[in-house]
Parts: C-alpha cells; structure tokens; sequence
C-alpha cells in the first residue's frame, strides 16, 4: 500500500437550530489517500485491494478514535466510505470498504455488532463524499443516523482512491423521531 497521506478531522457541535445541546456531540473522520494499484487496467482478482482494506480498517479507525480522545469502547457511530479517482472503478472501492475492513475496524471501536454503512463512488479532485453512520451495536437505533460529510482539496487524484473512516461519540443533537433507544438494546442480531 503506497499512502500520499493520512488526515484526521474532528466536528463538534455545540448547537443545532435554535438549540444548544446538553454537551459538545462529536465526530471524526480519519481519511488515508492511497495509489490505486489497478487505476487505469482491468483487473479480475482484487485481492490486493481486500488486503489493503484489512490494513485500512485498523489504521484509520485507530487514528479516528483517537482524534476523539475517547476509550474504544466510548465510540457509538461508525461508518466507511471511499472515493476512486477516474482511471479506477467502482469495485475497487468495494474491494478496500467490504471483504476485511469490518473486523479490524470493529476491534479498534470495542466491538460492534450492527452492519457497517458504507458509500463509494467515482469522482476526481475535491469530490465530497457523506459517510453514513449509525449504533454500531443496533442498526435501528434512529437516534444515531446520520452521515459525516467528507472532502479532501487535493484527492483523489486519477490514479488514487480516498478512504475514510468515521467514529462519533454520541448520536444526532435532539434526536426525537422515536423507535429503539441505545438503552434498550439487545444486541444479539446487530439490528436490535
């Protein structure tokens, strides 16, 4: 894996309308940009790219947790997206997000039960990407969807891929369309 560079970026909330929020809610986003070793040719076996997704999930959630400044086990959202440059495809972007992303990511937020959300899509220069995130632990706790949005000026270039990860600490500022709440789950599916 070749990196061009790693950016950690922390949003914090302290009101949202016309309200302040009872503490500062936060999210990060840890995003490497990588040489895309397939750019400009087809090719069938993406195994590369799995691996390197393997070694993306525990890098950048580590760096994602950490720009929190929380424990591992604090994280309540999370989510993953990645942006290919225009001499890339698609599936390359899924190679890195699907096949071994997941556990490393899961080990370096103290667990997470629920389904990883993810976005990916083509772009060049400046592209923004909106990461979705949710309960790690519970896919419908409707108090913590949402997305962070993500854009480096310089990435991805033709020949890269932008991957970003995203942690928060806490779900929306004045969450109130009701269904499951984070105290209320089982954990036992990862939907509930």
């Amino acid at each position: 894996m070749e990196i061009r560079k790693i950016v950690a970026v922390v949003e914090e909330t302290h009101k949202d309308g016309e309200k302040e929020v009872a503490r500062p809610i936060r999210k990060a986003a840890a995003i490497a940009v990588i040489k895309n070793p397939f750019a400009g040719r087809y090719i069938e076996d993406l195994t590369e790219l799995m691996v390197v997704g393997e070694q993306l999930g525990a890098l950048l959630a580590e760096r994602a947790v950490s720009a929190l400044g929380i424990k591992k086990e604090d994280v309540q959202s999370y989510g993953k997206g990645a942006i290919v440059g225009e001499n890339g495809e698609l599936e390359h972007a899924a190679a890195i997000l699907h096949p071994r992303l997941g556990k490393p990511f899961r080990e370096q937020v103290g667990g997470g039960k629920a389904i990883i959300p993810s976005a990916k899509k083509l772009g060049g220069i400046g592209t923004s990407l909106d990461v979705p995130v949710h309960y790690k632990d519970a896919a419908f706790v409707r108090t913590h969807y949402d997305a962070m949005e993500v854009r480096l000026a310089d990435a991805p270039r033709s020949n890269e891929i932008l991957v970003a990860l995203v942690v928060t600490d806490a779900g929306r500022p004045h969450a109130r369309i009701g269904g499951l709440q984070r105290e209320e789950v089982k954990g036992e599916d990862g939907l509930r």
